[in-house]
């Protein structure tokens, strides 16, 4: 367990054959959490299970498990309420890697965090700290990655669908040492909520030394 989560959740990192029965519930918990702004996603669970599938088969990957102690023999067994995902750069799809390799970059020196999902009741609890910790050991323990990266949609500030109040995670990233490259971003297609057909998305990418080597 990740010392920042609360002792009545149970944050477990696993990889491979291990990870398979768990899909049908990271696949419905994806498909809740990303309803919301500012990915807005019309989920489907058959392709959840596929995409999730490519950490199950994918050597060094990994997911980060959270799971909340509700009574039933404690949080190690309890109901997963958050996950993170981990793999190599290099065996993430080529919209992914590709502004990478356009800048001259190898992939090979970079873990890719692919999303962190959390219910919403259970955030503000230390579980999102935990899973940045986890992805970081994890990385550090299976590769010689010099930097991990990720990449969150952008979406305008007048988005008619923005809620009141809201706040992006800029301040969350960069506290946990991560820092906004406006250079690199890529494109991915999803439907979003009310629309009939996929459209493309932008998506930024943030970037982290794991190894005290110096940022490109």
């Amino acid at each position: 367990m990740a010392d920042s989560a609360p002792s009545s959740i149970a944050i477990e990192t696993v990889s491979g054959a291990a990870l398979a029965p768990f899909l049908g519930d990271l696949a419905r918990l994806r498909i809740t959490v990303f309803r919301a702004f500012p990915y807005l996603y019309e989920g489907e669970e058959g392709y959840e299970r596929r995409y999730l599938e490519t950490y199950v088969k994918t050597p060094h990957a990994a997911v980060i498990l959270a799971r909340a102690d509700e009574g039933k023999g404690g949080a190690k067994d309890g109901r997963i309420i958050g996950a993170a995902t981990c793999l190599p750069l290099a065996a993430e799809t080529d919209n992914v890697q590709a502004p990478f390799r356009a800048r001259g970059l190898d992939p090979a020196r970079f873990f890719y965090f692919g999303e962190s999902v959390l219910l919403a009741e259970y955030r503000g609890r230390g579980i999102g700290v935990a899973f940045f910790a986890a992805r970081e050991a994890h990385a550090r323990r299976v590769s010689k990655a010099d930097f991990a990266t990720f990449c969150a949609v952008q979406r305008p500030p007048d988005h008619p669908a923005r809620p009141a109040g809201y706040v992006p995670l800029d301040t969350f990233w960069r506290h946990r040492g991560f820092v906004p490259r406006p250079d690199l971003t890529c494109t991915m297609r999803w439907r979003d909520l009310g629309a009939t057909e996929e459209s493309a998305h932008r998506l930024g990418f943030w970037m982290k030394s794991l190894t005290g080597a110096q940022l490109p």
